[in-house]
């Protein structure tokens, strides 16, 4: 299968790289900053530098590589946890307007499957935006993975670990493999659910 992977250098996306080529993929890994393209190279990935806000580059990076699946793995937040709430809005564009670009993308480009990223608790600021992203996700026929708080190595809990609903992140890269042929719908990603 020939995934596009959008936000393939996030806590998330950089797992999932290797786990998608090591599963004999071809992945095209997005990302918006040219440092980080020897780092996609080296885990077997097409590099494309491109912002989901430039909606023309976008629809061209998407359509040349031509998908079978288009995978939002997206954020826009700060690397310490306490500037969260200076990033709401610019996370909430990331679900909306982002997602909205993405979806329009991945449907010029013919490709047949999409999965996103949401989360599975409720952040203050977001539930209109994060209602909205899903919604727009499942419309389009797509997977919305909802993932507990990430905790372990690059995250914000390396250490501790978050209130639930949480996962760690290795977990969260490893079980998503498993919903790229999924039907559409929600799927919930937890420590908890494994219970």
């Amino acid at each position: 299968m020939r995934v596009f992977l959008a936000g393939a250098t996030g806590v998330i996306g950089i797992r999932l790289l290797p786990l998608l080529v090591g599963a004999g993929h071809e992945v095209a890994g997005m990302t918006r900053s040219r440092d980080k393209t020897t780092q996609i190279v080296a885990l077997g990935a097409m590099p494309v530098v491109c912002d989901v806000f430039d909606a023309k580059g976008l629809l061209d990076a998407v359509s040349t590589f031509a998908p079978d699946l288009v995978m939002h793995q997206l954020t826009d937040l700060p690397d310490e946890r306490d500037e969260i709430p200076g990033y709401v809005e610019r996370n909430n564009r990331i679900r909306t307007e982002g997602t909205r670009n993405l979806l329009t993308a991945a449907a010029a480009a013919g490709a047949g499957r999409f999965l996103a990223q949401s989360i599975a608790w409720a952040p203050p600021g977001s539930g209109d935006a994060v209602a909205e992203h899903e919604r727009l996700v499942l419309d389009a026929g797509g997977v919305v993975v909802r993932y507990g708080q990430l905790y372990g190595p690059g995250t914000y809990y390396p250490d501790d670990l978050p209130a639930p609903p949480r996962i760690h992140v290795d977990d969260a890269a490893g079980r998503t493999i498993a919903f790229l042929d999924a039907p559409s719908g929600i799927v919930v990603l937890t420590d908890e659910d494994e219970r």
